[in-house]
């Protein structure tokens, strides 16, 4: 019985070893390629005949590619390039916000493969009309991939609030209405018998996982700027969870001197001071265009940056009464974990250049440290594709970290 256990063993153990150093080639190449050959075995430890094995692993799964030849140093023979073949397997990311949903599917390269969105009142449909919509959309999404020879290796679901991301539930997402919804259950039995491996994550971690791979800043707080407001902490590097998940309920600090109602059923809580709605009611009177949940949340947006632009008063001082309640929950933030950069997203990036300033003023002022703690508050680039496009980073992830089993 020794020997027929040692055995196994022994391969279970070659086999693990070659998945991880089929990862760490893969990974080389996503971070710092097109690389040679010989590039790869320096830089990695690894022996040039088992990089050359692995390399060609990696073209015949589709992963890879060889092109063109490029001398490093001033001596030897040119050595044959390897690079990421980026088209053929994508991951998609699907963000349901309070007012749509939202499906893109990134190739390895990181571009485009299909997005669309697609406008519903989230609260007001319910969880399995939702649901049917959402899984809809993922078949449109893959009948448009297999048109493009290309094909998904995952999804990842993003959703505001509180989520249980082993058992796939939706715990309590106030913004949506939502308490203890199975998503990736009812997500699957919609998609059938050839569902994707699918996850659900927070939506504002799931931006600062976006935000991080175009940032590439180790010490960031992306915060989302909808209906809630969220944060994903990202902290030397890697997402912080918390030890049951749930960091980043920032919307939550009960900073309303007000003591305004939030969704959540408490009171003062700092979403009611700087969210959507916030921003919203503080700009114009309920029966204005700008509450029209009919009208692209875009154009609303920037109706309001018009009526700034052109000196409204009341649109001016709501952007300053909101300026001022971010800056002081950003300077909060910033004493706790000082960040070296703070990320506002969603409709932040739509007016944000208004309050900007404001925002960095109230942040240098009440941090304690000096110059703000070295915090520089910006804008995010990506708007309200941040969270989608970090499912489809998580999704994809799962190709960096076991190539062979993933595709």
């Amino acid at each position: 019985m020794k020997a027929d256990l040692t055995v196994p063993s022994a391969a279970r153990d070659r086999g693990s070893i070659r998945r991880a150093n089929l990862a760490l080639v893969l990974r080389m190449l996503r971070d710092g390629g097109p690389l040679s050959r010989a590039r790869i075995a320096a830089d990695s430890g690894l022996p040039k005949p088992t990089v050359t094995s692995l390399v060609a692993e990696l073209v015949a799964l589709g992963l890879a590619f060889e092109g063109p030849t490029r001398r490093e140093g001033a001596i030897g023979r040119p050595g044959t390039l390897v690079g990421i073949d980026g088209s053929r397997f994508c991951g998609i990311g699907v963000e349901i916000s309070s007012s749509y949903v939202h499906v893109l599917a990134l190739t390895l390269g990181g571009g485009t493969a299909f997005e669309r969105r697609v406008p519903v009142a989230v609260a007001g449909a319910g969880a399995a009309a939702v649901l049917d919509l959402t899984g809809a959309a993922v078949r449109e999404c893959a009948a448009a991939l297999d048109r493009s020879a290309a094909r998904a290796v995952g999804l990842t679901l993003a959703v505001p609030g509180v989520i249980d991301t082993r058992a796939g539930v939706v715990r309590y997402a106030p913004a949506l209405g939502w308490r203890d919804v199975p998503v990736t259950t009812g997500l699957s039995e919609r998609l059938g018998p050839t569902a994707l491996p699918l996850a659900v994550e927070n939506d504002a971690k799931l931006g600062a996982v976006a935000e991080h791979v175009h940032g590439q800043v180790p010490d960031m707080v992306c915060i989302t700027g909808e209906r809630g407001i969220g944060a994903g902490i990202i902290s030397d590097g890697r997402l912080l969870r918390g030890s049951a998940g749930f960091a980043g309920e920032v919307g939550h600090m009960p900073l309303g001197p007000r003591r305004l109602p939030c969704v959540c059923g408490r009171t003062g809580c700092w979403e009611t001071m700087v969210g959507l709605d916030a921003i919203l009611r503080l700009a114009a009177d309920a029966d204005d265009e700008v509450h029209d949940p009919g009208v692209e949340l875009e154009r609303r947006l920037a109706t309001l940056h018009d009526r700034a632009a052109l000196g409204d008063a009341r649109t001016l001082d709501a952007l300053a009464r909101v300026a001022d309640a971010l800056g002081l929950g950003i300077a909060l933030l910033t004493d706790v974990l000082n960040p070296g950069r703070v990320v506002l997203g969603g409709y932040f990036t739509h007016i944000g250049d208004l309050m900007l300033d404001r925002v960095r003023a109230v942040v240098h002022e009440r941090v304690m440290a000096p110059e703000g703690g070295g915090c520089d508050v910006v804008l995010s680039t990506l708007g309200f594709t941040a969270a989608a496009r970090g499912g489809a980073y998580v999704a994809l992830d799962a190709v960096y970290r076991d190539p062979g089993s993933a595709v």
